[in-house]
């Protein structure tokens, strides 16, 4: 991935964020990667193994997003969202359920009094493109239906050309529309290129007034890597110093392993601090992530594995 040139300090062409005209700093990619590297190489011992996994499982947003979904499969998906392992009570729920906006009441009834959020994909998922008018109405009738959070896609047309002034008007108006519910914008880092132009969307998200930052909308093949969660985790860390808002990171796309989850926790609690490290600030977009969290969970506590197949296949 290579960096565009950019001045020392760039000031983006949007709003003043309270009174603050929002900065961003161009980004050393090969200092990037390699803090990146050092910090998902560091090695975890057991009993720490033992309390990032209910944390990892804490911070999931297990997740259906297919055109076959049907309300028993989003039923049940619920179910184990709210018992991730029937068997072992002491396994925490996931922080949320996310679906389409056609799905959200099915989820809301469902986990009605569980403390699992309803998310939903919403705002012309997973392009972003479409007349705004019609993706801000489908962000209002998802949180009508119970939405609790809206993850809406940056529109990477407009962003692409440099049309910042309109991909900021997109979120604001997102935001608007999102109202009681939080606002996670899906940057969809694959399709921008280099490290700086994900600083700089990132800072734009944030801007508008984007409650959480997400890497992808996992339908693509690039989606999470270490390097574009670090580059995302400095740039909320930035935003924090500049304007005093906090932000949270939500990464998604390709995570499957325990393993890859506990790198990401130390990405995140090193960069932004150990106060990141709990479900309001911080999610993994899960679809098979959760069942290799439940194997290592069994595995640290029985010494034995589990087949795959003794967890039900999201």
């Amino acid at each position: 991935m290579a960096d565009t040139d950019l001045a020392p300090v760039e000031r983006l062409s949007i709003p003043p964020v309270g009174g603050v005209s929002v900065r961003v700093t161009p980004v050393d990619a090969v200092g990037l990667e390699a803090r990146a590297a050092s910090l998902s190489g560091r090695s975890i011992k057991r009993e720490t193994k033992a309390a990032a996994l209910d944390l990892a499982i804490r911070c999931c947003d297990l997740t259906t997003l297919e055109g076959a979904d049907t309300p028993g499969k989003v039923t049940a998906l619920c179910s184990k969202a709210v018992r991730p392992d029937p068997t072992d009570r002491s396994v925490p729920s996931v922080a949320a359920v996310c679906v389409y906006p056609a799905m959200v009441a099915v989820a809301a009834e469902a986990l009605a009094g569980s403390g699992v959020l309803v998310a939903s994909v919403a705002g012309a998922f997973p392009s972003g493109l479409g007349p705004r008018e019609t993706r801000v109405d489908e962000i209002g009738r998802a949180v009508a239906a119970g939405a609790d959070e809206i993850d809406m896609v940056l529109n990477r047309s407009a962003f692409l050309s440099g049309d910042f002034a309109a991909t900021f008007d997109d979120i604001v108006a997102s935001k608007e529309a999102a109202g009681r519910a939080h606002l996670k914008v899906i940057l969809e880092t694959g399709e921008l290129g280099t490290y700086d132009q994900v600083r700089r969307a990132s800072m734009l998200a944030m801007a508008a007034g984007a409650d959480v930052i997400k890497t992808s909308t996992g339908k693509i093949g690039a989606a999470a890597t270490p390097p574009v969660a670090l580059c995302m985790a400095e740039a909320i860390r930035d935003f924090r110093e500049q304007t005093g808002q906090v932000v949270g990171l939500k990464l998604a796309g390709g995570i499957r392993s325990a393993k890859q989850s506990w790198q990401y926790l130390v990405i995140v609690g090193e960069t932004l601090g150990p106060e990141w490290l709990r479900p309001e600030r911080f999610r993994l977009g899960a679809s098979s992530l959760l069942n290799d969290l439940l194997m290592q969970r069994r595995w640290l506590a029985t010494g034995r594995y589990q087949r795959p197949d003794d967890f039900t296949i999201d």
